[in-house]
């Protein structure tokens, strides 16, 4: 075959594969923004405790939870290929990486803390990013839900679009029951309520 025509079968080859990824590219990407968003089932309240106990409220600020909460994301995370932290500022920011196609991309999604009556946490979505892409920030909460790991006790729901934070759920090695009873960010008054059975102390009360 002459060479002139190798050259040209070698372009035309060329130009299909292009045209081809690009046409691959653009179906991912709708497909995307498009793919439903699983609906998620947020933890019902927690039932009355009815134990006999003590309740303490313990005041502490934005700094010493902030360490707490990262100290144990780094432990409960250990070995997992995505990891992420918690930044506590004016607003809670959720920092961490994604894995679109065959790379990864950063996240970054501010929240709004909102405590319950129960004394669980809402957190609710006010900003979010995932690298240079624009995607609906449903789609990026159902990222966050798939890949990003999360205690039993912690619900993304990306349909609307919050962080349920079940606290009162929570297992804590001296029975101690842990709630949240303000959670003001701005003013750096954060408090919590610690209920503390008799009998977890081996104390016996009699009516």
């Amino acid at each position: 075959m002459p060479r002139h025509k190798i050259k040209r079968n070698k372009w035309k080859r060329l130009f299909i594969f292009l045209l081809g990824m690009n046409v691959l590219t653009v179906v991912c990407i709708l497909a995307l923004i498009f793919w439903p968003v699983s609906e998620t089932e947020t933890p019902a309240p927690t039932e009355e405790n009815t134990q006999r106990s003590s309740e303490f409220t313990v005041r502490t600020t934005k700094q010493n939870v902030n360490e707490l909460v990262n100290a144990y994301i780094d432990k409960f995370a250990a070995g997992s290929d995505h990891q992420y932290s918690v930044s506590l500022d004016e607003d809670v920011k959720l920092i961490g990486e994604l894995p679109v196609f065959s790379s990864t991309v950063p996240v970054s999604v501010h929240l709004e803390p909102l405590v319950q009556e129960n004394g669980d946490v809402v957190l609710k979505q006010e900003s979010i990013s995932i690298g240079q892409l624009a995607l609906p920030n449903k789609k990026i909460m159902e990222y966050l839900k798939q890949y990003l790991p999360m205690p039993e006790w912690v619900t993304v729901d990306p349909a609307n679009e919050e962080i349920y934070v079940a606290v009162t759920d929570m297992n804590i090695r001296s029975n101690f029951h842990v709630s949240v009873k303000s959670f003001d960010l701005e003013a750096n008054n954060l408090s919590f309520n610690i209920e503390v059975p008799y009998e977890t102390l081996g104390i016996e009360l009699r009516d």
